[in-house]
């Protein structure tokens, strides 16, 4: 029996030792997640001439793909790269093929929750959009610019056709297809890889003046005659209507670049104060090349916009177009100033780096790129490389992990919407006089409706239909969902407007309650109101629903926005979904250009509200009901009482249309969307009973008075 025993513990000894080789085999496999068949398939519609796809690898996570043995180039998951959320708050995650070569082979979406797309405009904007990659090179600078597209391409820069609903959505897009394209092109492309970090040494600094700088390299010079750009051209300069006649000894184009972030630079050339004024300007990690130039072919036209890429001049460094984009700082505070500096025709600074980055010790290019039209049919091109050489005395040397990171996605989009943020900040600063001094204003009925009336204009015209301020229950999915992952504000800033409306809101949540939101600032609510308009102008009687059902029926947004948040949680994608609730993508974010159902329905809450006013708001607005939650949190009740209000006078009551004020004449802040119509009253002395009957009350005092004087005489 111990025999038989032994015998059998022994031969499972060897094979648990046969089987080792085999598990660790196994094991090592596992290390190399091999694709799916679904991402296979995707990979080779990317791909379609590929016979083998590797498994991911260990060292970065890409699936090499192959012809044979020839390397076609990588498939990835942008996932696995870059987890820039979108503007849902979930990252969107593409399956992006990158040939050997550094070109887009194509896009897959796998995965996105962007509202627009989902059940907005539908896919297929999204699929034309992503579709725009194929074939482009990682050595083009991409530009998002409808009104460009099919505009001849210059050397580094592709105009592709954005998503006009779709804006933050898109530009996020292209942000993630970039970053991460060019971190797989460093780590697995030959001729993409990234030179050593340098940035400027802060503390070197030395006087120079303008001749100096230019015999120590510090700032690069480049001259093209008159000759060698007819020869390039291969025609006479007379050909070409649009060019003036050259001056005697006049160069085609004399050009003159510096990097100003370099102190022996920038503070020669702009000195001490418009260098400290410029470096408080800058973000973090922005850096600066200054550009000059004469002659017939300036680096920019004359009709040039400030703040936007120019046309005429491109950066290249490692293969890759590096972003160029004036920064519009040149003015009285901030010149070109250095000692014995020529006379420009055009001078910019230009904010470089991108999703490329720039590294200012390594080689670059500047690329020239030159269109003369003959005529309107014919336009001849050409294009000049300027080598780009900084001095390394003047730079210190860091690792790539090391260097400055570039500047957040939320930045240039801010930078892109300045007059749109002006424009609401000096909205809700008009508001919040009004709100604050309210009691002064409300003397004046006729300006206090005439300013409400233009600015439900404004809320519908600019924040809503431009602008695309309307907030939403998604934005509140947004933030709690954003808190339970681990809370980053980036997400947010992506819409400078909706951050803008949301900050205030949520403030003055505190001060006034939901009424300021939801009587001034919502867009749909706006447009309740010029239906209630409209409907009295049409001599159709707006019906007043009974009390007690009223307030029965101004419960049920509460239960419905408990819902939304609680299948948030569970289902982003069904919470989206019955976020439809919200008429407001239909009528506002899309024109009420969409599929029937849609329409039909947001019609029939603006129609309901020409019956019973502002229905939707009062009855249905999940975002409302969330509003009043926290607006009970409000520290003032700024809407003024008397004794009189209730008992007996009940004509605030009978002219609040959004029936706001209970029968004892107390404000339900819950509902009220602070319109002031009812201080309005308290403040006219022809309508207030309170001030009626004081004035009677005086008048018979004084009569009292008079007859008691009367009768003493």
């Amino acid at each position: 029996m111990r025999s038989w025993s032994a015998h059998v513990l022994l031969w499972f000894c060897l094979l648990s030792l046969a089987s080792l080789p085999s598990a660790t085999m196994a094991n090592g496999q596992d290390d190399q997640a091999a694709p799916s068949d679904t991402i296979s398939g995707m990979i080779q519609q990317l791909f379609p001439k590929a016979t083998r796809i590797e498994p991911k690898q260990q060292d970065y996570p890409v699936y090499p793909v192959y012809q044979l043995n020839e390397l076609l180039g990588y498939a990835y998951e942008s996932s696995d790269i870059s987890d820039l959320p979108g503007f849902s708050g979930r990252p969107i995650r593409l399956l992006i093929g990158l040939s050997a070569t550094g070109r887009f082979t194509g896009i897959h979406i796998l995965e996105h929750h962007e509202p627009v797309f989902l059940h907005g405009l539908g896919p297929e904007p999204l699929y034309q959009f992503i579709g725009q990659y194929q074939g482009r090179s990682l050595t083009e600078h991409i530009v998002i610019d409808s009104h460009k597209v099919g505009d001849a391409a210059t050397d580094g820069v592709v105009y592709f056709d954005g998503v006009s609903k779709a804006t933050v959505s898109v530009i996020i897009i292209n942000d993630t297809v970039l970053s991460s394209a060019l971190k797989v092109a460093r780590h697995k492309l030959e001729g993409f890889a990234q030179a050593a970090a340098a940035q400027p040494i802060m503390d070197k600094f030395e006087p120079l003046n303008w001749q100096q700088l230019l015999d120590r390299g510090y700032v690069g010079h480049w001259r093209l005659e008159l000759a060698d750009a007819e020869r390039s051209l291969g025609t006479d300069l007379g050909s070409y209507p649009s060019l003036r006649e050259a001056k005697p000894g006049e160069a085609f184009t004399e050009l003159w670049y510096a990097y100003i972030n370099a102190p022996s630079i920038g503070r020669n050339l702009l000195g001490d104060d418009g260098f400290a004024r410029l470096q408080q300007r800058l973000k973090p990690g922005q850096q600066v090349l200054a550009v000059m130039s004469n002659g017939l072919f300036p680096h920019v036209p004359e009709d040039f916009k400030p703040g936007t890429v120019p046309g005429r001049l491109a950066l290249q460094q490692s293969q890759l177009a590096v972003e160029m984009r004036d920064m519009d700082v040149l003015d009285r505070h901030i010149q070109l100033v250095a000692d014995g500096i020529p006379a420009f025709d055009q001078a910019n600074l230009f904010q470089v780096g991108g999703n490329a980055g720039f590294n200012p010790g390594a080689d670059a290019a500047l690329i020239l790129n030159m269109e003369l039209p003959r005529n309107h049919l014919m336009i001849d091109r050409a294009h000049f490389e300027v080598p780009v050489t900084l001095p390394a005395e003047l730079f210190e040397q860091l690792t790539v992990e090391d260097a400055t990171p570039r500047a957040p996605l939320w930045v240039g989009l801010w930078q892109d919407r300045w007059l749109s943020i002006t424009l609401v900040s000096i909205s809700l600063i008009l508001l919040t006089i009004l709100f604050t001094w309210q009691r002064f204003f409300t003397r004046f009925p006729r300006a206090v409706h005439g300013f409400r009336w233009g600015f439900l204009a404004f809320t519908v015209g600019y924040l809503g239909f431009y602008a695309q301020g309307q907030l939403s229950v998604v934005n509140i999915y947004t933030l709690l969902l954003n808190i339970y992952d681990g809370f980053n504000i980036g997400i947010f800033l992506l819409d400078p407007v909706i951050f803008i409306l949301w900050t205030y809101t949520f403030v003055s949540l505190f001060i006034w309650g939901r009424g300021l939101f939801c009587g001034w600032l919502c867009p749909f609510g706006a447009l309740q109101e010029m239906a209630s308009w409209l409907a009295k102008r049409l001599g159709i009687r707006q019906r007043r629903i009974a009390e007690p059902l009223h307030r029965k029926l101004i419960l049920i947004k509460y239960p419905l926005l408990i819902g939304l948040l609680g299948t948030a949680f569970y289902s982003l994608t069904l919470a989206e979904q019955l976020a439809e609730v919200e008429p407001f993508k239909t009528s506002i974010t899309l024109y009420f250009y969409r599929s029937w159902p849609f329409v039909l329905y947001a019609v029939a809450l603006l129609a309901a509200g020409m019956f019973v006013h502002k229905f939707y708001c009062r009855y249905l607005c999940p975002l409302g009901a969330g509003l009043a939650i926290i607006g009970k949190l409000r520290r003032l009740n700024m809407l003024d009482r008397v004794d009189l209000c209730g008992s007996p006078c009940q004509l605030c009551k009978r002219r609040c249309e959004i029936n706001a004020i209970r029968n004892d004449g107390a404000i339900d802040y819950d509902e009220c969307i602070q319109c002031l119509e009812c201080v309005v009253i308290l403040r006219d002395d022809e309508q207030c009973v309170d001030s009626i009957s004081a004035r009677k009350k005086e008048r018979r005092q004084a009569k009292a008075r008079l007859l008691a004087t009367d009768a003493a005489q």
